[in-house]
C-alpha cells in the first residue's frame, strides 16, 4: 500500500478529515497544508486507519477536538474587568427576561 493511500480509513474518518480540512481552509490555510493537518488530526485521535478489524482496538481520544474549546477563552481574557462585568450583567438580564416570557 503506497504512502498516502486512504483505503484503510473508515467513512467516518474520511468525513472527519474533510470537515477539519474545510475549517482550516476557511481560516486561510493553503489546501495542501490543510489536508496534511486534517489527516494528522484524524490519526492522532483514532490511531490511523481502522478499516480492517473494525470494532477492535482502542477507542478514539478526542484530544484535538477538546483543544478547540479551550481556545475560546482568549477573547474574554483580553477584555477589561468592567467590560466582562457589563457583559455578564447583560446576559443575566436576558436570561431573566426570557424566563419571565415563558
Amino acid at each position: 500500500m503506497p504512502r498516502g493511500d486512504k483505503s484503510k480509513y473508515t467513512d467516518k474518518q474520511k468525513r472527519k478529515a474533510e470537515h477539519i480540512e474545510e475549517g482550516y481552509e476557511n481560516r486561510g490555510v493553503p489546501e495542501k497544508e490543510a489536508q496534511r493537518r486534517a489527516w494528522a488530526t484524524v490519526n492522532k485521535e483514532s490511531g490511523g486507519g481502522n478499516k480492517s478489524g473494525s470494532g477492535r482496538g482502542k477507542a478514539d481520544t478526542h484530544t484535538s477536538s477538546e483543544r478547540g474549546g479551550r481556545l475560546g477563552g482568549k477573547a474574554s481574557a483580553s477584555r477589561s474587568a468592567a467590560e466582562r462585568s457589563a457583559s455578564a450583567k447583560k446576559a443575566a438580564a436576558t436570561r431573566k427576561r426570557n424566563a419571565a416570557a415563558k
